[in-house]
């Protein structure tokens, strides 16, 4: 009786499976992991008239950091952005420049507060979802109607205005 001797050339069936079992998984793990960016359309809206705004620039910043994102950011020539947020980026805050982006504008959902410049959060699922419309708190309540607006799913409306004299550093 022939018996092959251990250790003999002959492939090893389970060597190449294994082979190709780790080269698949990896494949499938990537591609698993290779979302596509979040995509976000940015309209700016003055506070007072509800009329589009073109800013010279959008601030971009994600989840509670400080880092600015432009590099995420298309600004069009009509105003309004679109921002790539990678998957997995879950909050978003952004400003509008002004005056070849020396200035910042006032958001509205600071309008009423005693640090006009604080930042305010917005969920990323929920404005993919429905679409998010920032409070507008800069004017009045006779300003309401002009301003009122139903922001569609995938769709952020920033209210702002100018920054006055009195908020001016000194």
């Amino acid at each position: 009786m022939f018996r092959p001797k251990a250790g003999s050339l002959a492939p090893r069936p389970s060597a190449a499976r294994a082979f190709l079992a780790l080269v698949l998984a990896a494949t499938l793990l990537g591609a698993l992991c290779a979302q596509p960016p979040k995509t976000i359309i940015v309209l700016v809206l003055d506070g007072k008239t509800g009329q589009p705004v073109v800013p010279s620039n959008l601030v971009v910043r994600i989840d509670h950091l400080d880092a600015v994102h432009n590099d995420w950011l298309q600004l069009n020539d009509d105003g309004t952005g679109k921002v790539s947020a990678p998957a997995g980026a879950s909050f978003l805050s952004i400003q509008a420049t002004y005056d070849s982006s020396t200035e910042i504008y006032v958001n509205c959902d600071a309008g009423m507060e005693k640090n006009t410049g604080t930042l305010h959060w917005y969920s990323i699922a929920d404005i993919l979802k429905s679409g998010v419309a920032m409070p507008n708190e800069c004017y009045k309540a006779k300003y309401a109607e002009a301003t009122r607006v139903t922001p569609k799913p995938g769709q952020f409306v920033l209210f702002v205005r100018k920054t006055n004299w009195r908020e001016l550093p000194d």
